[in-house]
């Protein structure tokens, strides 16, 4: 049942992206931002890194449903935060980002997980050393009225995920490469 009470609850591939991407720009978050954080972190290792390969992993995975739940999420609960909506000793914890919480991590690596130890790997690399987006999130989350406790790890772990994709395809195509079979398409990763 897509739909409960006249309300939509199941969206396609297409919809979450969109919903995805209209959130996160509203939160002041590009597509093309947390995929430069991919780009970095992957071209270290390959010169055949491509900016457009890193936007496409990131498209992709904003597509996921997981990772469409994810990011809705944590997008209201800082929103919610923003406006003082929590009670408790809870608000105050995610509205000042305390270093002790963790559950914004955890789902970091819930989404960088579903690209395996790796994914989750980059994320810690992307937490610890707050690269692009991540860091500027970071840094506007410490202003009165912002809130991005749980944006800034969320961008993190699709940037990691995406990351994590680009080596998998970068990989593929070289395997397909010295098999001799091209009947390869980067869209099954």
């Amino acid at each position: 049942m897509a739909e409960k009470k006249g309300k939509k609850l199941l969206y396609t591939r297409a919809e979450m992206f969109e919903l995805n991407k209209k959130i996160l720009l509203k939160r002041g978050v590009s597509i093309e931002a947390i995929a430069e954080i991919s780009y970095k972190q992957q071209s270290k290792y390959s010169d055949d890194v491509s900016r457009e390969l890193c936007i496409e992993s990131v498209e992709k995975i904003l597509s996921l449903r997981d990772v469409f739940h994810h990011v809705q999420l944590a997008c209201e609960i800082d929103r919610l935060a923003e406006e003082g909506k929590f009670e408790g000793p809870i608000q105050a914890i995610i509205y000042e980002d305390l270093g002790l919480f963790g559950i914004d991590e955890t789902m970091g690596l819930d989404v960088s997980g579903l690209y395996g130890t790796i994914g989750q790997t980059n994320f810690g690399d992307i937490d610890v050393n707050k690269h692009g987006i991540v860091k500027r999130l970071n840094d506007a989350g410490k202003e009165e009225g912002i809130c991005h406790t749980f944006l800034d790890d969320i961008v993190g772990a699709i940037a990691a995920a995406a990351s994590t994709r680009v080596a998998q395809v970068l990989n593929e195509e070289i395997a397909h490469e010295d098999s001799g079979v091209k009947r390869f398409s980067i869209f099954d990763i």
